[in-house]
């Protein structure tokens, strides 16, 4: 259940995008059940066009570089909050040495749900999988034990539960965007919808 908090609008914060009420509480909005994975069984992989896949279980992936982020979220359904800390692993890195000629992604997540990106925009020090959220471990409707982070899109692009990205030659839609969601979803040009 969603909870809205100390509603502020654009017209207070020049820091909201078009269309946004600043709230102070995290709302929870999932396509379906939050799944339970535990960090044992988690896995991340990225596959490329050839078939090739690289993978890290959970030790794996947190023995990389960890990055301290502090963003601004934005969802779809024009709550916003500033200055969110997070810790995770720099889309740069898992993607370093994977290669591909493919330019947009889907991300998959434990539970189906899906999500497609331009690579560019997980790219360049855009995106994270992060691991914790306001110093502690993310929690499981949060996204826990990993979720994508990509602060400069909707919220619904950052997905909860990630476990793999599959390059595309093409923009094929993810769950929502097959639902009716915008296939970039920039809160900044209000791309909420087809």
């Amino acid at each position: 259940m969603a909870v809205f908090g100390g509603q502020r609008h654009r017209y207070d914060n020049p820091s909201l995008p078009p269309g946004q009420f600043l709230t102070d509480s995290f709302p929870v909005l999932s396509a379906g059940p939050t799944p339970s994975i535990a960090a044992d069984d988690w896995e991340f992989t990225i596959r490329t066009e050839t078939g090739k896949t690289r993978r890290w279980n959970w030790a794996q992936f947190m023995a990389l570089p960890s990055e301290d982020i502090t963003v601004d979220i934005h969802c779809v359904t024009s709550w916003s909050k500033l200055g969110t800390g997070w810790r995770g692993v720099s889309l740069d890195t898992l993607f370093d040495g994977v290669e591909t000629g493919f330019e947009f992604v889907m991300a998959h997540s434990y539970g189906g749900y899906t999500t497609n990106l331009p690579l560019e925009e997980v790219l360049a020090g855009r995106a994270w999988i992060a691991h914790e959220y306001d110093g502690k471990k993310l929690a499981p409707e949060h996204g826990g034990p990993a979720r994508l982070l990509i602060p400069h899109l909707y919220f619904w692009k950052s997905a909860k539960w990630v476990r793999g990205l599959v390059m595309q030659d093409k923009n094929a839609p993810g769950f929502w965007e097959r639902n009716g969601y915008n296939l970039h979803g920039d809160p900044w040009r209000e791309e909420r919808y087809a």
